[in-house]
């Protein structure tokens, strides 16, 4: 954690500058570019307006390096902001996250414009480093090899009043063979349930009401403490809370997806109907070859007991098409699965080569027309089978927590925009009375579009609440700049539910 005396060397306070904060990847590097802009802001920052476009005093990348193109978007982005530098002096550039924690020792020589590199594990250095930076007149590169402070001890800039990640672990301790994040973020480092409760029971004096539970793996939680129920029990400990209405996590392994954990989901009302249960494939033997500790009969078998026990529960997966060595009959099965858990939406990703990985090397590499092929057979199902399940919503009554920015022409239709206990996106009529983010509304359903539910009549309640009520405060303050750049990539298709994935596809 930054010191006092660390945070004494920042910037002069009579005369701030500004930053603007650019994010790749998944949830979790979200959550870090919250507590970079909150870093930031305690020592004297200001964020920059929305659309800055690198006019920002200090411009921040927060990398991944899931994606094969991960590094030509970063080094591109570089190159763009390479002759603003040159007409400001005094403008500063860092470059954190997966991508850096790989790359430490390229990008300032590919990049040598760059003023600051740091890792995944020093997060709460970049203040230092960039003062450093500009006292020495030279690149400040600070690789951490293990966690230096869990990140829910550093400062925060939340983006929203009303909903809030909170991590309850880092790292992860698989070996999956496509996957390189384990080797960026570590072995898993769980906190402790005290600390958890005492920030989400801070977060809901502050008015926030619905939380995810944040983690490369998340319920694998307890491992590090040595309590295989401590997810589950953790999940109950949240529904004690009051004022907490909705808790979400994101995202889980098949191989830790316990029976208690279920029975948690099921008996915790302010645990939402909805579970994003990673697939990547539905063969044995790719499977296999991707070391994922699950089998199809597995995965299967937990879909069956979640909806047992919780029918209406809207269940989305990650799927990677074209792994080394997936035959027609592979593919075949993964489609198989796919007809037989009806996912209400997938992530469909096309396998890249990342450098590092077992997979990287491996024969039988798919060509990418193959690939292609199989991609487009399979993201043609899933769009059938998600319209067909928003399909079966249409004519229910649901309560829809009213989200800010999700309805991108809700200006032009007069509709506001909510989810769904289950995640689903609904857009609905504008009621006359005023509806603040935060607020619940209860609505019929009318329409089915793959992607999104309608409700076209009238609004049957309005519930103001204390995330409403947080929300305007926030609002009502006085004007700031415009907030953090979270510019996350489109990857794969078709568009799922937003806050569905958490692990860089690679749970």
């Amino acid at each position: 954690m930054t010191s006092s005396s660390d945070r004494s060397l920042a910037v002069d306070v009579h005369t701030p500058k500004s930053y603007e904060i650019r994010t790749y990847g998944c949830q979790m590097n979200v959550h870090d570019s919250e507590r970079l802009a909150g870093l930031l802001e305690d020592a004297g920052y200001v964020r920059a307006p929305e659309g800055a476009d690198g006019e920002a005093d200090v411009v921040v990348f927060n990398t991944c390096a899931v994606r094969e193109n991960a590094d030509n978007r970063l080094y591109g982005n570089l190159g763009h902001l390479a002759p603003k530098k040159a007409r400001r002096p005094g403008m500063q550039i860092a470059v954190g996250g997966c991508l850096a924690q790989k790359d430490r020792d390229t990008i300032v020589k590919r990049a040598p414009w760059v003023d600051v590199v740091f890792g995944t594990h020093n997060i709460g250095k970049l203040p230092v480093l960039l003062e450093r930076a500009r006292v020495q007149e030279e690149a400040q590169v600070e690789i951490a090899e293990s966690l230096e402070a869990f990140p829910s001890t550093l400062p925060t800039r939340r983006e929203s009043a009303y909903a809030a990640w909170v991590s309850i672990s880092v790292g992860c301790n698989n070996t999956c063979t496509f996957c390189i994040v384990p080797a960026l973020r570590g072995k898993e480092k769980d906190r402790r349930p005290g600390d958890i409760l005492a920030e989400v029971e801070a977060l809901v004096a502050e008015g926030v009401s619905e939380i995810t539970l944040l983690g490369q793996n998340v319920n694998a939680y307890g491992s590090d403490i040595g309590d295989r129920e401590a997810f589950s029990k953790l999940l109950r400990a949240c529904g004690s809370i009051d004022g907490l209405e909705r808790v979400r996590f994101t995202s889980p392994h098949p191989r830790d997806f316990t029976d208690d954990v279920i029975a948690a989901m099921a008996e915790t009302p302010n645990v939402m109907p909805q579970l994003h249960m990673p697939l990547q494939s539905g063969s044995d033997t790719v499977l296999k070859a991707m070391r994922r500790s699950y089998r199809q009969e597995r995965y299967l078998g937990i879909i069956d007991k979640v909806r047992a026990a919780i029918p209406h529960a809207a269940i989305t997966t990650d799927i990677i098409v074209g792994f080394p060595g997936e035959t027609e009959e592979d593919f075949e099965q993964t489609l198989h699965v796919v007809r037989e858990a009806r996912f209400a939406q997938a992530f469909t990703f096309q396998y890249s080569k990342r450098p590092g990985t077992p997979a990287a090397t491996m024969d039988g590499q798919i060509p990418k027309q193959t690939v292609q092929a199989r991609y487009e057979r399979l993201v043609a199902l899933q769009e059938q089978i998600s319209w067909d399940e928003n399909k079966a919503q249409v004519g229910r009554t649901l309560d829809l927590m009213v989200a800010e920015g999700e309805g991108r022409k809700d200006g032009t239709t007069h509709r506001l925009s909510g989810r769904a206990p289950d995640n689903r996106l609904v857009h609905f009529t504008k009621p006359a009375q005023e509806v603040r983010p935060g607020d619940v509304v209860t609505v019929d359903i009318t329409y089915a579009a793959p992607h999104h539910l309608l409700a076209e009549g009238e609004t049957l309640d309005v519930r103001r609440t204390r995330a409403g009520d947080a929300w305007a405060k926030r609002n009502a303050e006085p004007a700031q700049p415009a907030g953090v750049m979270l510019g996350l990539p489109q990857i794969g298709a078709p568009a799922p539910l937003p806050a569905a994935t958490g692990g860089c596809s690679a749970r």
